[in-house]
């Protein structure tokens, strides 16, 4: 009887120190994962196509061509524009994310939303510019150009650094990060300067977003004022006409659209796609981005 009931002990002892251990994975599992941001939708199947195809007709290399020649530099017959490389989708940072009220509730949010598709161009004297495409009620087509490759420049340096992490852009400062899983790391100079070297946490980032943004957005007090857009380094812009109408939209380089008291983008690539009429704002960065 007693090796009995020594034995019955001995195994009530292990089922509740394998249960103690249960509960207790069990605890800690919503914590293992409660740093990591939701992902965002992945881009429509073949949009990337669609939108390189927009990128690289006729009509687009025509316009690049007078977009190169616009400071002198070179002249439009001369320029022969040419794309290089994919067509990489393009995320800025969420205003839902920005909008939660708590670290918690941010991460049950994807840190980005996409807001378009670049192309990279380049001229014959070294010229480089970002081609944005979308969905628009015509179908898709280019609808901004900015100088630099800031774009498919930092999609690849992102992927380099943190295989499958989501690369985006914070316009207001015009910071590039990537999100590798729980760690948002910078890309860029500007991005280095708001979260370190090593980057921050995402319960951290969402911190400081918060605090900075969150009571910028729309319907805010700030946004009921007219003060949309009119916070954080202002950039010279350069305007030009195109003479088929497209759909305004931000130019990637942290220029706020009057539209979107956050300075994200006020439509996404899906909502591009109800707008319609517009003129196609071709803005300059005015200073050179070194990552």
């Amino acid at each position: 009887m007693t090796k009995t009931f020594s034995a019955r002990r001995t195994s009530l002892r292990s089922a509740a120190s394998a249960g103690a251990l249960t509960v207790a994975l069990l605890g800690l599992a919503p914590h293992a994962h409660a740093d990591t941001a939701a992902e965002p939708p992945a881009p429509p199947q073949g949009a990337a196509n669609a939108a390189h195809k927009a990128a690289s007709d006729e009509a687009t290399l025509d316009t690049l061509a007078r977009f190169f020649a616009r400071d002198g530099a070179v002249t439009a017959a001369r320029a022969e524009p040419r794309i290089e490389g994919e067509t990489v989708p393009v995320y800025t940072l969420s205003a839902d994310f920005v909008a939660a009220p708590s670290a918690a509730r941010a991460t049950a949010r994807p840190v980005a939303e996409l807001k378009s598709f670049a192309t990279t161009a380049i001229s014959s004297d070294g010229q480089r510019a970002s081609l944005m495409s979308a969905r628009t009620a015509r179908g898709w087509q280019v609808v901004n150009i900015a100088t630099g490759d800031d774009e498919t420049r930092y999609a690849a340096k992102g992927a380099a650094k943190a295989a499958g992490g989501t690369v985006f852009e914070e316009p207001q400062i015009d910071a590039w990060y990537v999100l590798d899983g729980t760690r948002v790391l910078p890309l860029d100079p500007d991005a280095r300067k708001a979260v370190g070297a090593e980057g921050t946490s995402l319960s951290a980032y969402h911190a400081r977003v918060h605090d900075a943004y969150g009571d910028k957005l729309l319907g805010s007090g700030y946004d009921k004022k007219g003060l949309a857009g009119g916070f954080g380094p202002q950039k010279e812009k350069q305007e030009v006409t195109q003479e088929e109408n497209a759909v305004p939209t931000a130019s990637g380089s942290g220029e706020q659209p009057p539209t979107d008291a956050l300075g994200l983008v006020a439509v996404s690539a899906a909502g591009i796609a109800v707008a319609a009429g517009g003129t196609w704002l071709v803005r300059r960065r005015t200073r050179p981005r070194h990552g």
